[in-house]
């Protein structure tokens, strides 16, 4: 089975985004394919390298991360959703002329063109937080 991951929630306000990276590990384990996670709202933030969680949390970005390099996911951060929030990748960083940027590869800025594509080539869309 084909999924893609919705994930809403805040990394540090909810369960949301630990419990979509834990559901998608369990997927991949299971022998599923995930065709793409896409982060929308508060959970845009859970690309950001900025993120010091304290050493007892675990550090989402860094799971995600790794996650998406040993799977080779498609991890996609919603442009509108970033921008308002103040994540920005390179290319972003440069045109509204800020002097620094938070997010890198595997994670990408688009925009909700690739969710819609995501639902159209998945046999399942699962949504977290909301």
């Amino acid at each position: 089975m084909k999924f893609s991951i919705l994930i809403y929630g805040s990394p540090h306000n909810s369960q949301a985004v630990h419990t979509a990276y834990r559901y998608t590990k369990a997927a991949l384990a299971a022998g599923h394919e995930v065709h793409r996670v896409f982060f929308y709202g508060e959970s845009v933030l859970s690309g950001s390298f900025l993120n010091a969680p304290q050493r007892d949390e675990q550090n989402i970005m860094q799971l995600w991360h790794e996650l998406a390099l040993h799977h080779d996911l498609d991890l996609v951060i919603c442009i509108a959703a970033a921008l308002k929030r103040g994540v920005l990748d390179p290319t972003e960083a440069k045109r509204h002329e800020k002097p620094a940027h938070n997010i890198e590869a595997p994670f990408q800025l688009s925009g909700l063109g690739q969710l819609t594509e995501a639902i159209l080539l998945s046999d399942r869309l699962v949504t977290f937080g909301g």
